[in-house]
This record gives C-alpha cells, sequence and structure tokens, in this order.
C-alpha cells in the first residue's frame, strides 16, 4: 500500500514532523510519502491562507496520487480536499474529518487545541462543514507568539496540556484532538496524562486511509464527487489539465 501525505505550506520542519507520526503510524508494509506544498506560507491561520494551501495540495495530488493508492491533505482544515477527491479515483483524506472521525468513535464532545487564536474561526466553520458543530466543547489555542512553526510542541507543551484540560474540566468534552501538522505527534507523548482519550490528526488519517484502501470501496462516478465535467481550460498545470481529460465520459 502506498500513501501520499502533502503539507499544504512550505515548512520542511513540518514535514519531517508529518513523516515521522506517518511512519509510526503506518503498518509495516505501507509506504509512506510526504512531501511540501512547493509554493504558500509557514501555516495556515486564514481563509486566505488555505485557498494558497488548497491549489498547492491540488498540484501535488495531480502530480503525484495517481501513483499512490491514497492521499492525505496534511493539515487541520483541510484545505483542497472536496475538490481533490473529486479528481483522484482513490480515497482522499484530510487531517480535519480524519480526526473528527476517531474523536466521534471515542466519546460524544470533543474539543479541539489549535496553536493560535486567528485559527479558532476558520476551524469552526471546517466542523460546522463537517456536520459536527453539535458535538463541538470548545476550541482552545495558544495565545503566544510562535519562534519557529517547528518547535510549537518544544515551546508551548505545558500550556498545550494546560489547554487540554481545561476543555475537559471547564467545556466537557470527552475527547480532545490536537489540531494541526505541528502538533503531529504530541498526542503519543500524552497518552496517560489527560483523563479522556488524544487523537492526533496524521496517525488518524493514516489510519482511516489504510482502512479505506483495504475496504475497496471504489471512487464516484455519479453524485457530487463524480469528477469535474468536461471544458474548455487555460493555464493549469500540465498534471491537473491530464487528470482533468482523463476524467471526462
Amino acid at each position: 500500500m502506498r500513501l501520499l501525505l502533502i503539507n499544504p505550506n512550505i515548512s520542511d520542519e513540518v514535514t519531517t514532523l508529518i513523516r515521522a507520526e506517518a511512519k509510526r503510524s503506518a503498518a509495516a508494509d505501507t509506504e509512506v510519502t510526504v512531501l511540501t506544498a512547493p509554493f504558500g506560507v509557514a501555516y495556515i491561520e486564514t481563509r486566505m491562507e488555505a485557498i494558497v494551501g488548497a491549489y498547492a495540495s491540488l498540484q501535488l495530488a495531480a502530480e503525484h496520487g495517481p501513483q499512490h493508492d491514497a492521499v492525505v491533505v496534511a493539515a487541520f482544515g483541510d484545505p483542497g480536499l472536496a475538490g481533490i477527491r473529486e479528481l483522484l479515483p482513490v480515497p482522499v483524506l484530510g487531517l480535519t474529518e480524519s480526526a473528527l472521525a476517531s474523536a466521534c468513535l471515542l466519546g460524544h464532545r470533543f474539543s479541539i487545541v489549535a496553536i493560535s487564536q486567528r485559527i479558532r474561526a476558520w476551524y469552526r466553520e471546517v466542523v460546522q462543514a463537517n456536520g459536527l458543530e453539535g458535538r463541538l466543547a470548545s476550541i482552545r489555542a495558544l495565545d503566544r507568539p510562535l519562534a519557529a512553526i517547528g518547535s510549537v510542541q518544544e515551546e508551548h507543551g505545558e500550556r498545550l496540556v494546560e489547554l487540554c484540560e481545561r476543555a475537559v474540566a471547564e467545556d466537557g468534552a470527552d475527547v480532545i484532538v490536537l489540531a494541526g501538522a505541528p502538533l503531529a505527534g504530541l498526542a503519543r507523548s500524552l497518552r496517560g496524562r489527560l483523563p479522556v482519550p488524544v487523537v492526533d490528526g496524521v496517525s488518524s488519517a493514516v489510519c482511516h486511509a489504510q482502512s479505506l484502501v483495504s475496504l475497496q470501496p471504489g471512487h464516484a462516478r455519479r453524485g457530487s464527487f463524480a469528477p469535474p465535467p468536461a471544458k474548455p481550460h487555460r493555464g493549469l498545470p500540465d498534471a491537473i489539465g491530464r487528470l482533468l481529460a482523463a476524467a471526462r465520459p
């Protein structure tokens, strides 16, 4: 089984975190490839940045996705997920939907712990888009500047634990979701420290991707995730153009 994880941000340090957690979570015979966006921002906090990350993800998915059995958009917020899912004939997953799916199997109400205050509005909208706003207990986030996106866990680890504990004690969370690729692997180190289950987007996405590939459910040829219809286009990367042509009925 070959899994492709795409970091929609330009941070190689975050890609290293994603790769390490993905390999820890993958089966022994699963081959994991992790790619970094060729353009964009260091990490996504806003809707505009999510648009940029979505296009970068689409470009990498078109170039490399067809050679893999499943593709993961490895940023919380899942930028570009729905569009990439229309284009590729393999399972396409995101960190948010995967982590939320895991959380819903472990408890009724979940809280999301994130790395910045600005990111909270967009995350809430993503939860709403997944139809799970009624199960969201809270979104708590760091309120301190980030010196380096690749070292958030080391610099703010205890503060993140405190936010998790407050989400349980004050917000009634049954499950904690650690949001964002910069926190990849943190849930693994927190096991036993918190009184409720903790889930991670990268490990959830890898495990769910492996399950979907094994289930062999087929891909959409009709419905809202059917391939895009044929129409003229201009200026698109060659890989995207080839997939659009191949998807035509």
